[in-house]
């Protein structure tokens, strides 16, 4: 897994890479523009293009500056580099790729303040203004520059980060160079996996620049990003003589008379996940549904819930549909009062906990609450912000011991040790009911089978969102249904071969 850096910490791994590899800081921006540029040359091939490469006078700046030589020497001659002018403070290593940069043919232009600098049609805008070392709200001349660079027309690259993009913690202002690319060096910053991002950024990537891993590892950091390989580590195969008695047996809590859909879901996504066997303790109304759609489900009538056998069960699914009537409060209680193994708890599970919070004391350690944002807001407070959500989600986790999963583009899995883990898998067409559903019926099937419950989160998540990226190359919207039929197949792909 890659360990998830601040800023700070960037310029660490970056100060500790010159002094132990040993290399010149030059030379490792240099690097850093070949990894930028080896990008570039793949998305726009066309030397003719007509590209505006915007600097400042610091490190972000002197990226630019190679950049723009690099770009020469590739054969690109419509390249006009354009340096704010707006204080006497500026890096060696600028002043150096300025000096490189001069010897070549390539227009540059200096500009005093923002009101200088006229509109111009371009076709390619590259941004190395300002870098990841930003710590304050842009303003003056910077800000005024920023709006106007945001008006032009021409597809807009940042190098690194956006300019007024804060890496980590709150946004500073509004006034951001809004990228339709971002190429990042070394590791994704965190604020880039957060929605604040948005409007700030429509795709990133990123590249490797030669950081010295050992360090990063060594860093003390919560945040971490988990993708297909990390999955295929500890993804079980099925053993010769296995059977559904030695896969589990989940139990799915869900569904009212008026939500039967999401507890076909649940159950569903339970079982084509490779439970054992899967029981649904649904309304006796739903029964005809759950064997039309789900014929390899059991079913557990509500009204013999004093004859259950909670020990025949390894998890707990609970939520999805269930209501937040009276009776769907108690069959809470219920569960919470005699289960004592992990409950997978979601949806109106989590309202009705939101409701009685007396009950969190009698959720099992190692359970997993999924909350979309609302669902959390809801359970733990109002926040203002994502990150005020991460620093509740980090502590809550800890103080309940319980994994907490945040719904997002990049879900957050959050562990009773502190750790933040970012989701790498899945798309925006994958926005649609009953998405939260499946994955819950996912999660509950992993930890039936056997895995760590860690495991099981982080294996249900990543093959969720990773099906939902592939169908999105064929689909506008994924919905939910679509998703489940190609559970099985996504988990074979994921197997080692």
């Amino acid at each position: 897994m890659l360990k998830l850096l601040t800023a700070l910490q960037t310029r660490q791994a970056d100060d500790y890479t010159i002094v132990n590899e040993p290399i010149l800081s030059s030379e490792l921006m240099e690097r850093a523009a070949k990894a930028f540029i080896k990008v570039f040359l793949d998305r726009f091939p066309d030397r003719k293009k007509h590209i505006l490469i915007f600097c400042g006078k610091g490190n972000n700046g002197g990226d630019g500056l190679v950049i723009s030589r690099m770009l020469f020497d590739e054969g690109y001659h419509h390249v006009h580099t354009y340096i704010a002018d707006f204080s006497e403070k500026q890096s060696e290593d600028y002043l150096l790729n300025l000096e490189r940069l001069q010897q070549k043919d390539v227009s540059i232009f200096y500009i005093n303040q923002a009101a200088d600098l006229e509109f111009i049609e371009s076709d390619l805008i590259i941004d190395a203004l300002l870098g990841s070392g930003l710590n304050k709200a842009l303003q003056g001349e910077w800000e005024k520059l920023v709006k106007k660079i945001n008006k032009f027309s021409g597809f807009k690259i940042s190098v690194d980060v956006p300019t007024g993009l804060p890496c980590e913690g709150e946004l500073l202002s509004e006034a951001i160079i809004k990228s339709d690319l971002t190429i990042a060096f070394q590791r994704p910053k965190l604020n880039f996996l957060l929605p604040i991002s948005s409007p700030y950024i429509k795709e990133w990537k990123v590249v490797n620049i030669g950081l010295d891993e050992n360090f990063i590892q060594s860093t003390s950091s919560p945040y971490f990003w988990f993708w297909k390989a990390d999955i295929q580590k500890y993804i079980k195969p099925r053993q010769a003589f296995e059977h559904k008695g030695l896969l589990g047996h989940a139990l799915m809590v869900a569904g009212a008379d008026e939500t039967i859909g999401a507890a076909l879901l649940c159950t569903e996504a339970c079982h084509r996940s490779g439970a054992g066997l899967t029981t649904a303790l649904i309304p006796e109304m739903g029964l005809r549904a759950l064997n039309a759609r789900v014929p390899e489900a059991m079913y557990f009538s509500r009204n013999n819930l004093d004859k259950i056998d909670w020990l025949k069960y390894e998890v707990i699914g609970i939520g999805p549909g269930l209501g937040v009537s009276e009776e769907s409060s108690k069959l809470l209680n219920e569960v919470l009062a005699n289960f004592k193994k992990p409950i997978v708890i979601d949806a109106d599970a989590i309202n009705l906990l939101a409701q009685n919070h007396q009950l969190m004391k009698l959720i099992p350690q190692k359970s997993v609450l999924t909350p979309h944002m609302k669902e959390f807001d809801r359970l733990f407070g109002t926040h203002d912000s994502w990150w005020e959500r991460i620093e509740t989600a980090l502590k809550k986790s800890v103080e309940l011991k319980v994994y907490i999963v945040l719904k997002n583009r990049y879900t957050m899995i959050f562990t009773p040790e502190g750790i933040c883990y970012f989701n790498s898998s899945g798309s925006p067409a994958m926005a649609s009911g009953g998405m939260g559903d499946v994955l819950t019926g996912m999660i509950t099937s992993m930890i039936a089978q056997g895995y760590a419950v860690e495991k099981a989160v982080q294996l249900a998540v990543f093959s969720h969102g990773y099906a939902g990226e592939q169908l999105a190359h064929k689909m506008y919207v994924v919905p939910a249904s679509n998703l489940i039929k190609q559970i099985p197949y996504i988990l074979r792909e994921l197997m080692v071969k």
